[in-house]
């Protein structure tokens, strides 16, 4: 991507191109953190007893989907830090998890801009279209959606 910021650390619309990628992040998942979470947002038995999660569809204990959103915005937040900021989201569609995350995986993220739209409303910003993808150490899919952010106009 390219790391061209304004002052403010906010990266101007006009750095981003349709079809632009990027790939970052390495973040290991801890059975400790998966309970953890689960005990406060997600409680469900596949998600706090590793026993008990044998015998369900997964398998095992495994990341509430929600657990998985929180990684990897931690990890979008850590790229922000060095490539520079959006102003903001107006939110994300399409959200879908598409394999469990168990304990000991290492998610990364994959980025791709899919669409860069100027606001008619406000001249002073665009909005980037972007298709998220969550990938574990095997390669493997884990979750994916697509997420508008909002940046500065130079």
């Amino acid at each position: 991507m390219t790391e061209i910021t304004s002052p403010t650390g906010h990266i101007p619309f006009d750095s981003f191109q349709v079809g632009q990628v990027q790939d970052f992040g390495a973040y290991e998942v801890t059975e400790t953190e998966i309970v953890e979470f689960a005990q406060k947002y997600d409680p469900q038995y596949f998600h706090l007893d590793a026993d008990a999660a044998k015998g369900s569809l997964f398998g095992g204990l495994c990341a509430s989907g929600w657990h998985t959103c929180a990684m990897t915005m931690a990890m979008l937040v850590e790229n922000m830090d060095k490539t520079g900021r959006s102003l903001g989201s107006p939110g994300i569609d399409s959200l879908r998890w598409r394999h469990p995350v168990y304990p000991g995986d290492v998610l990364s993220v994959h980025t791709e801009i899919l669409e860069t739209k100027p606001s008619e409303s406000r001249p002073e910003i665009g909005f980037i279209t972007s298709k998220v993808t969550v990938r574990n150490q095997r390669n493997v899919d884990v979750m994916e959606f697509v997420s508008k952010a909002i940046f500065p106009r130079a």
